[in-house]
């Protein structure tokens, strides 16, 4: 069998159907499979925005503390973080633990 010759509007639409079809599988390609796709991208965009909010609270925490740290602890703080963080009491004193219901 022969092959049947075509005419130049046919050869110039084969064409343009081949460019468009390999133009959607590179877009295709790039959206979801490649390593780079644009998929990973964005996730790789809100991964960076959330961590930079992170970074942001810890960097206003760091400053707070050091505030802290800068002006000293009375006594009344360290007793309170004694008494409160540790569990610790004066000699003689009894201490009730009273649980806060759920």
């Amino acid at each position: 069998m022969l092959p049947i010759p075509l005419t130049t509007e046919e050869k110039r639409r084969l064409r343009n159907r081949i460019i468009a079809s390999a133009l959607l599988l590179l877009g295709v390609w790039i959206t979801f499979f490649d390593s780079h796709s644009l998929i990973k991208r964005i996730s790789w965009h809100r991964e960076h925005a959330d961590l930079v909010e992170a970074n942001a609270k810890l960097r206003a925490e760091i400053e707070r503390l050091e505030g802290e740290v800068a002006k000293g602890l009375s006594d009344e703080v360290v007793e309170r973080i004694a008494r409160e963080e540790y569990g610790m009491r004066r000699p003689g004193e009894t201490v009730y633990r009273i649980a806060e219901a759920d």
